[in-house]
Parts: C-alpha cells; sequence; structure tokens
C-alpha cells in the first residue's frame, strides 16, 4: 500500500514538472514575440497534463503579461485565453511553438490612463483620470430613470462604445482649473476614439456646468485617437470598457497560430 501510495506521488509529481516545463517553453516564446522585459505568466489548465502532452491536445490555457508595447503605448496588460490548442508534445521538449495552434482564443488589451495620457492633445491636461460613465449621463447629464431596466438590457446595448468621465487640470485665463469632461469612447477598428460630449466644473454629484464659449474653446482639448495598432494574436477587437483608471478592449479570434502573439509596432 505504501509503495502504491509512493509511486502515485512520483506520478503526479512527474506530471507536474512536465507541465511547468510546458509552461515556461510557452512562456519564453511568448516573450520574445510581445517584445518583453519578464516572462508573461502561462498556466496550462486541465489534469493529468500528460495525457493532454500525449495527444497535444489541450483544451485551455491561460495566458497574461504587463507591460507590453503596443504603438505608442509603452504599458499594455494582454490577457487571453486559448481554447482548443493544438500543440505536438516533441515541439514543446524541443522549444518549438511555431506549430501551436489555437481553435478559439478570447483577448483583452488593457490602457492604463499614464499611457492615454501622452496621446495628443491629451498631453495638454494635467493629472489627467479616467472614470467610467453611463451612456446616458454622457448625452442628457442625467442618470436613466430606472436602473434596473438599464442593469437589464445591457446585454442589447451596443459594447463597441462606453461612456467615460476623463478629469484632470487645465488652464484658463491663467489659472489651473480642474474639469470634468464627459464623452463617448468608440471603438473603430483598432482604434479607440475619445469623443467629448460637454464639460463640468465637478462631478457628476456636484455638477456646474462650464460656459458654452468655454466648453467651444476647451473641447477639443479632450478629443483623441489612440491606435491600438495590429492587436496581439490578430485579434478582432469587439468590444471597448471603461475602468477605473483603464480602458480595456475586448476581442475573439479562431483558427490562430501562437506565432501570431507579436504585437504591431
Amino acid at each position: 500500500m505504501v509503495s502504491l501510495v509512493v509511486l502515485v506521488g512520483v506520478l503526479v509529481a512527474a506530471d507536474f514538472g512536465l507541465a511547468a516545463y510546458a509552461e515556461h517553453t510557452v512562456s519564453q516564446k511568448a516573450r520574445e514575440q510581445l517584445k518583453l522585459t519578464d516572462d508573461p505568466s502561462v498556466t496550462i489548465h486541465g489534469f493529468p497534463f500528460t495525457t493532454q502532452a500525449v495527444s497535444g491536445d489541450y483544451s485551455h490555457i491561460s495566458l497574461s503579461a504587463s507591460g507590453v508595447p503596443i504603438q505608442d503605448l509603452k504599458d499594455v496588460a494582454v490577457n487571453a485565453e486559448l481554447n482548443d490548442v493544438t500543440a505536438p508534445l516533441s515541439d514543446l521538449l524541443n522549444g518549438n511553438t511555431d506549430a501551436i495552434k489555437i481553435g478559439k482564443l478570447q483577448a483583452q488589451v488593457t490602457i492604463k490612463a499614464s499611457d492615454i495620457a501622452r496621446i495628443d492633445p491629451l498631453t495638454k491636461i494635467e493629472d489627467l483620470r479616467i472614470e467610467p460613465s453611463s451612456v446616458e449621463y454622457v448625452q442628457t447629464g442625467q442618470e436613466a430613470a430606472d436602473s434596473d431596466s438599464t442593469a437589464t438590457n445591457s446585454e442589447d446595448q451596443d459594447k463597441s462604445k462606453a461612456g467615460i468621465r476623463v478629469s484632470g487640470n487645465v488652464q484658463i485665463a491663467g489659472q489651473k482649473i480642474e474639469i470634468f469632461c464627459f464623452a463617448m469612447i468608440e471603438l473603430h477598428g483598432t482604434s479607440i476614439d475619445i469623443v467629448p460630449q460637454r464639460l463640468q466644473y465637478g462631478n457628476d454629484k456636484e455638477t456646474t456646468v462650464v460656459p458654452q464659449a468655454v466648453q467651444k474653446a476647451l473641447l477639443p482639448n479632450f478629443k483623441a485617437s489612440i491606435d491600438t495598432g495590429s492587436l496581439p494574436f490578430e485579434v478582432t477587437p469587439t468590444a471597448v470598457q471603461v475602468n477605473s483608471g483603464s480602458v480595456t478592449i475586448k476581442g475573439e479570434a479562431q483558427d490562430v497560430a501562437f506565432s501570431g502573439a507579436s504585437s504591431g509596432r
């Protein structure tokens, strides 16, 4: 009985060891292709790993990386879920990831406010901050009367655009004043456009509408287009989401090669 327990322990340890080696191999290749300074996190799901390795078919692999440079952006976070992956064991053991094929992939790219602040003309805004806002508030200055109904119908909303609140300090008549800009952020291909609608002094709880003449002069400072280039894994962007301090682009792809992990420059 003791010998059986020891044997099972050895087999389990060997399985985890082989899985760790495969994850390390994929991580190193992803690091090269994404031009990273550190290895990204790679997890091959499912147990036992050996069964998947022998067949060369993996149901689910997760990959996450930070500090990915894409076009003019320097600190992008990438998270990807790879499903129905084909990877011959001999290639993995030899460090060859060219033959890895991904049946279905879901990925998201998160751009921090610090990166967005480097996009012209947003460079004119000091201490730029980003927060989500409802589409209703951006367009009308009023929240929807029935918030429960809005939440229920969220699946029917156009996920290629979202409300955003961009705030920061600007110079007005020689004085530094905090301005809140309520805008739409819209996904167009591989770029996201910030389209300002109106300006306020103060946030959405205590507001004073900026005079029309001042709005006309300042609104262009909040209009920007962010080119994300060719996203990793040849992902087609399908949705944009505003978070506190960042913007996330989500997308999907099918039947792609792992070699397509490299991002556009």
